[in-house]
């Protein structure tokens, strides 16, 4: 593997836009290797909001049309890390 692409995924309102994120996971499944999700929870609170972390399999092209799908949706906001191994 020649680098690390991470995608992170911040969503507002999961609840609303949760099944459209999902679509757009399952139609890149096969170049997701890693998903790791983050918010808060406890017996008295569940977060209308939730971060994603997705490592993505080293191809530059899918990252990037996954990254674009995920930004056309509303309440979801897309930023990339790319570690480069030398």
């Amino acid at each position: 593997m020649d680098k690390h692409i991470i995608i992170g995924v911040h969503i507002t309102e999961r609840v609303q836009h949760a099944g459209q994120v999902q679509e757009a996971f399952t139609q890149f499944g096969c170049s997701i290797r890693t998903r790791l999700g983050l918010h808060e929870a406890d017996t008295n609170l569940c977060s209308p909001n939730g971060l994603i972390l997705l490592e993505m399999v080293d191809d530059d092209a899918v990252a990037a049309e996954l990254t674009a799908t995920l930004k056309a949706i509303d309440g979801v906001e897309v930023q990339q890390m790319v570690f480069a191994h030398p």
